[in-house]
């Protein structure tokens, strides 16, 4: 299963956080021992001193972990030669819809 994904990007977890851009990306499933997804995902950027810049994560995301730390392997505008880690952590799901609240805690070192 393949999962195309355009998402709000907010400052909080809260559906009231300010709106900064769009996480939009792709999830598939990539394990048969465990819950494990691949993750490709751009976090764009919209608004604020970040306007017009992304940042690309992509790799394994254990969604049944309690944290789950995936690399930073660039960026654009801003974060361009990004390199980095993104840790996330579920705050909320609906098992029945798929929908969910992911908080991304992420550290990038650019030029």
């Amino acid at each position: 299963m393949t999962v195309m994904v355009d998402s709000p990007l907010t400052e909080g977890p809260e559906r009231s956080s300010k709106l900064v851009g769009r996480a939009q990306g792709l999830y598939a499933v990539a394990a048969q021992q465990e819950v494990a997804l691949l993750m490709v995902m751009n976090f764009a950027f919209m608004s604020g001193k970040f306007n017009g810049s992304s940042i690309s994560v992509v790799g394994r995301n254990p969604i049944l972990h309690a944290v789950r730390e995936m690399p930073v392997l660039g960026g654009s505008g801003v974060f361009r030669y990004g390199r980095g880690y993104a840790l996330a952590r579920t705050v909320w799901v609906d098992a029945k819809t798929g929908s969910g609240i992911v908080e991304y805690n992420v550290s990038v070192l650019h030029l």
